[in-house]
């Protein structure tokens, strides 16, 4: 999107359309620091217009890397509002998905926040930080199609990004009951929107299959299958912190309760 826009403003100042065209590209005797505070002005303008829409840079954009889309940059963005949504169960926090070693890291920043990750594909091209972190027992490489190598409700909170985005049906079935086994709190979904582009062909022998980003209706339905109910009051602080500072997530977040 951004691109486009920043493509737009150059095609402005080509065709002699933007405001300073013609004096960026006049031949005039103008002073030397009068062209230089024109073509400052002409840039600060540029960047303005390619940042313009929503009056700011949203995640979504951050989130994109050359066509991929991830929801753990949303869930590093989304820890002060989780924080004010669950409070102190935010004190032992289970973070399962890709790149798991940078929410654990930013997670540990945390004043009184003990936290976890298990990590569903491989890590052999991970940072020297995050093999430490699955060194010390902190981050786990696990195939999250089969049980969690925990006991239950050992975690006041489990986020889960993307993870669920990749597996079918059938695997849900198992994933989903389980990761709220491990909870004792609650459960936080961040899933991608209907329209988020996929995973490369590149990364398909890394997930195994194209990410399947699923309507709210579709996740609701089948929360209900597995008896998971949503938590209304999570939900409600979440969005009420989250309104407080504009912020509005680039994935779709689910708050559910564990199993009792």
């Amino acid at each position: 999107m951004s691109r486009r826009q920043v493509n737009s403003a150059r095609r402005f100042v080509d065709t002699g359309n933007f405001p300073f065209a013609a004096a960026l590209h006049s031949k005039s005797r103008s002073p030397p620091i009068l062209s230089i505070a024109l073509v400052v002005v002409a840039v600060i303008l540029i960047v303005g217009y390619a940042y313009s829409g929503s009056g700011r840079f949203r995640g979504d954009a951050v989130s994109r890397i050359e066509g991929d889309y991830s929801c753990t940059l949303e869930v590093q963005r989304a820890i002060p509002f989780l924080k004010k949504a669950y409070g102190d169960s935010m004190h032992k926090v289970l973070h399962v998905g890709p790149d798991t070693c940078s929410v654990v890291s930013k997670l540990l920043k945390e004043e009184e926040t003990e936290a976890w990750g298990v990590e569903p594909y491989d890590i052999e091209d991970a940072e020297a930080k995050c093999k430490n972190l699955v060194r010390k027992g902190i981050v786990r490489v696990a195939d999250i199609k089969f049980p969690l190598p925990y006991r239950a409700k050992s975690f006041s909170l489990v986020i889960v990004s993307d993870a669920l985005d990749y597996l079918s049906p059938k695997y849900l079935n198992k994933t989903l009951p389980e990761l709220a086994r491990v909870a004792s709190d609650g459960l936080v979904i961040f899933a991608g929107y209907p329209g988020h582009q996929r995973a490369k062909v590149a990364e398909l022998s890394k997930f195994g299959r194209p990410a399947k980003m699923r309507s709210s209706t579709w996740w609701i339905r089948f929360f209900v299958q597995t008896s998971l109910e949503e938590n209304e009051a999570a939900i409600k602080k979440f969005e009420q912190a989250a309104s407080k500072k504009s912020y509005q997530p680039a994935c779709q977040v689910f708050h559910l309760n564990p199993y009792h």
